[in-house]
């Protein structure tokens, strides 16, 4: 996760706690919402990321219970990122997951999520 961090750091000009704290919601999100086996076949690809999953787990939700794009965003902003950071890490770690991936693994989570291409 180092190498997706940095990039965040360098591209979106975020804190490296909250770049760190932005990808794991992310990934949490697909995690929760796009097609198990695809979402998983990705994070397996992304050296880190199941530790840094299980290093900023949430629980139950904690303070901001909302699931979805909306609850994904919402808790981004908590961490301290503005709209438009949430904007440029978002598309940057999803970039970065076509990267590891390819195009069409990750065109199949985000077709398979309702909404998410427009934020993409």
């Amino acid at each position: 996760m180092e190498e997706l961090v940095g990039r965040l750091v360098a591209n979106v000009g975020v804190e490296r706690g909250a770049a760190e704290k932005a990808v794991a919601i992310i990934l949490d999100f697909l995690r929760k919402e796009g097609p198990t086996d695809k979402v998983q076949a990705l994070i397996d690809r992304l050296p880190g990321a199941e530790a840094l999953l299980t290093q900023h787990s949430e629980g139950s939700g904690g303070a901001f219970p909302m699931g979805g794009i909306m609850g994904a965003g919402t808790k981004m902003m908590a961490a301290g990122l503005s709209m438009s950071q949430v904007q440029g890490v978002t598309r940057e770690t999803i970039a970065y997951a076509r990267d590891k991936i390819g195009d069409d693994a990750v065109g199949e989570i985000v077709g398979a999520i309702p909404g998410l291409s427009q934020f993409v």
